[in-house]
């Protein structure tokens, strides 16, 4: 099986990953997953908990989220119905890129994901209704770990595809990244 392509963003550490998608006349078949390939990539990551998420509509936000540590949690994200513009926010103390953000488009049809390490704050938007966004983390889901960053921090700035959004009350009320609980720092993680 050949490996996937692995591409660096402008936030170093977060990696687009494209696997080799097999087309017939049945359909395709690719690998999400496979430590073998990651540790051949020098990318240390053994995932412990796969989450699916669901949204209805197009123009939805999720997150930013994160977790704190000794909870925090590197992903890997992709769209399995439906597409997302998925978005990484570098929230390492003394990083070089604190508080800057990259996003990429996620779709069904070319199977692309996203790597983010831990450090970074998470988030998508549905570009169309009924999207599925699956993501694995290699540490498990904690309650008293888990925090969130407002989506439309203004000293962020991150570029949304729609103005007016669905969000959660959760995400609705987040801090912005100057007030947000943040246990990160560049160079530790």
């Amino acid at each position: 099986m050949p490996v996937p392509v692995v591409e660096n963003t402008d936030l170093k550490g977060v990696l687009i990953v494209r696997p080799k998608i097999f087309r017939d006349g049945r359909g395709s078949f690719c690998e999400t997953w496979s430590a073998r390939d990651w540790k051949s990539a020098g990318v240390d990551f053994e995932p412990v908990q796969d989450n699916h998420s669901v949204t209805i509509q197009a123009g939805t936000v999720r997150g930013l989220h994160y977790q704190l540590e000794p909870m925090a949690q590197a992903k890997l994200v992709r769209v399995v119905r439906g597409a997302a513009l998925d978005v990484a926010v570098d929230i390492r103390r003394g990083s070089p890129a604190f508080g800057k953000w990259v996003s990429v488009k996620l779709t069904e049809q070319d199977q692309t994901q996203v790597f983010l390490p831990r450090g970074f704050a998470h988030g998508f938007c549905s570009l169309v209704a009924d999207t599925e966004v699956v993501y694995k983390v290699d540490r498990y889901y904690s309650p008293e770990h888990d925090r969130a960053i407002r989506w439309d921090d203004p000293n962020i700035g991150i570029d949304w595809p729609f103005d007016d959004v669905e969000l959660s009350e959760k995400d609705r009320t987040a801090p912005l990244l100057k007030d947000a609980e943040i246990n990160f720092t560049y160079g530790e993680i």
